[in-house]
């Protein structure tokens, strides 16, 4: 497995199962580079329905022996991946840009993150374990511990493709259970690496299987009767139908799902810190993150000054191969990704929405051929327009303009999603008020809607999120349950 995305066929895709890499036995697949879709970036065999099979069976067999391996021995599997995931970011992330498409700084940049989770979880190993509780009766304490869930079922989107697998896998390890992962098959490459720096670093066979595979294989996945558990990432519908399959049979998912996240800019913030990272918000990774920016609000007063300036450096903006250095955002992942977002553009604007920056699709060139789409700045009529409600994934920004903070926080919250919201303000007051007023799991005080830290719990509001948080001590919520035991010691003889 040491060919490059470059070498004409790519690399040679395999699944993970029980310790052993090998072929699919389900349909042939390419995995292609959005920028230049003629490239292969990797090419393989889907995992069939019987290989869910006998992943699922693997983790069992390997669950007890794992989730009895001291913490920190677990922990040490994880730190040793975490050093060959960040002595590799710089291939890596050459390597992710090829295959999804974000620029290669991001790139690189996620692969360094992935590294970072690993080390948080790691650290799980030195961080208290359960709790003591006085009991009213003498002689006796009370503890609660923490145990596996058992063996987890993760399913992850294309547009993280290694840091928020991370997030899901390591924190599983971490706390003693086992895992079969599904990724994205529009992203099989970064996700085989990851799994092999984890088995490289000592992880027993067995522990993380993973498969590539279509969405009949995530739904076999789901619906398995040896599954502990589901963590998901992707769309709310798909989230909402895998919580309603498996609390049928009554097993936990945690899902995080869309986001329609607001920045709010008020009269008296600083323009151009607020242009800066508005920009960044929204059209970094092409837009296509669940907490990037795809609305604005700018109170009346400084919405004329504020938009010419936000088209401007919108325009600006360097689009092209992600894999060059120069380039500012990248392309779509796919032409169906890119086909989607024109048609939203295109409905919008025949709704009445008036472009301030991009909307017009490439008439030809590199950036014709590739899945890119220019970055695009609609001031909307009302908020009853579909790009104002339901999420686009792509570099889209829908604006309306508010008469004074509390519209603006009411347009904010206004709509299914609350993931997460920015807010721009120099006044104390409204920065507070925010806090109360917003309706959103993460919230941004003068800084991108975009942005997750492994320390800190992760996860939405409203339709975007089901169960408990990612990341942070929130996540043993998911991956543990607590055992209560009423300690007495025995009669002396």
């Amino acid at each position: 497995m040491t060919a490059t995305v470059d070498d004409g066929a790519g690399v040679q895709l395999k699944n993970l199962v029980d310790g052993r890499w090998q072929d699919g036995r389900g349909e042939e697949f390419t995995s292609t580079n959005p920028s230049r879709p003629d490239s292969v970036v990797g090419a393989g065999a889907l995992a069939g329905q019987a290989e869910v099979d006998e992943a699922v069976a693997a983790a069992a067999r390997a669950l007890p022996g794992w989730a009895r391996t001291p913490h920190h021995e677990r922990a040490a599997v994880l730190v040793r991946a975490a050093a060959a995931v960040e002595q590799s970011a710089e291939a890596w992330g050459y390597e992710l840009a090829a295959e999804e498409g974000k620029t290669r700084a991001e790139g690189v940049g996620e692969v360094l993150r992935a590294a970072q989770i690993l080390r948080y979880c790691a650290g799980e190993a030195d961080r208290e374990a359960g709790e003591m509780y006085s009991s009213p009766r003498r002689g006796e304490r009370v503890l609660v511990t923490r145990r596996p869930l058992g063996v987890v079922g993760v399913i992850t989107p294309f547009n993280f493709p290694i840091a928020i697998p991370a997030w899901k896998i390591a924190p599983a390890l971490s706390h003693g259970n086992t895992v079969v992962w599904k990724p994205a098959s529009l992203v099989p490459l970064l996700a085989m690496r990851l799994a092999q720096a984890l088995q490289e670093a000592g992880l027993p066979p067995g522990v993380l299987n993973l498969l590539a595979g279509d969405g009949a294989t995530g739904s076999r996945l789901v619906d398995h009767p040896g599954i502990s558990g589901i963590t998901f990432t992707g769309s709310t519908g798909v989230g909402r139908a895998i919580a309603a399959s498996c609390a049928a049979r009554g097993v936990p998912v945690q899902a995080e799902m869309g986001g329609k996240n607001p920045a709010v800019v008020l009269a008296d913030a600083d323009l151009g810190l607020a242009v800066e990272q508005v920009l960044l918000g929204a059209f970094r990774s092409t837009g296509q993150k669940c907490t990037a920016t795809s609305r604005l609000i700018v109170e009346d007063g400084i919405a004329g000054e504020f938009l010419a300036e936000f088209a401007r450096r919108t325009q600006s903006l360097v689009v092209g191969d992600a894999v060059d250095p120069a380039t500012q955002m990248g392309p779509l992942v796919s032409a169906s990704a890119r086909a989607t977002v024109h048609q939203g553009i295109e409905d919008a604007v025949g709704q009445g929405a008036t472009p301030l920056a991009g909307a017009s699709p490439y008439p030809g060139g590199d950036l014709a051929a590739g899945y890119f789409v220019p970055p695009t700045v609609l001031e909307l009529p009302s908020t009853d327009l579909a790009v104002w409600r339901e999420e686009l994934f792509g570099p889209v920004v829908g604006v309306v303009r508010a008469r004074d903070a509390q519209e603006a926080f009411a347009l904010a919250n206004d709509g299914e999603y609350g993931l997460s919201a920015a807010v721009f303000t120099n006044d104390l007051g409204r920065a507070l008020e925010s806090v109360v007023e917003l309706d959103v799991g993460i919230l941004h005080v003068n800084s991108e809607t975009a942005g997750a830290d492994p320390h800190v719990p992760f996860g939405g509001a409203k339709g975007s999120g089901y169960g408990p948080k990612e990341q942070g001590r929130a996540s043993r919520e998911f991956f543990t349950h607590t055992t209560t035991v009423y300690l007495r010691g025995g009669r002396p003889a």
